[in-house]
């Protein structure tokens, strides 16, 4: 069984992954022609399309690293330096 972070991580992803496959279908219907080339006004949105959802995804990674971030896991700090530094 999947866990809580694990689920919630996969339902985000692929919620983006498929607004991204939405919008890229939007594109090429709406700016394709009959012949099936892309017009070059739909290149440019494909383009900043594909930008955006490197965009997205980097947003939603560090979202996700700090919303599942379990605070009860030992991460380091400036405290664990300073003891560090001072064991010599």
């Amino acid at each position: 069984m999947l866990d809580r972070e694990q689920l919630i991580e996969i339902v985000v992803s692929v919620g983006a992954v498929l607004g991204m496959l939405g919008t890229m279908i939007w594109i090429g219907t709406t700016y394709g022609d009959e012949s099936g080339v892309l017009q070059p006004e739909g290149g440019e949105l494909l383009v900043y399309t594909i930008i955006g959802f490197i965009i997205l995804m980097t947003v939603i990674g560090i979202l996700l690293a700090f919303v599942l971030n379990d605070p009860s896991n030992e991460i380091e700090d400036d405290s664990d330096d300073l003891e560090a530094q001072n064991a010599y």
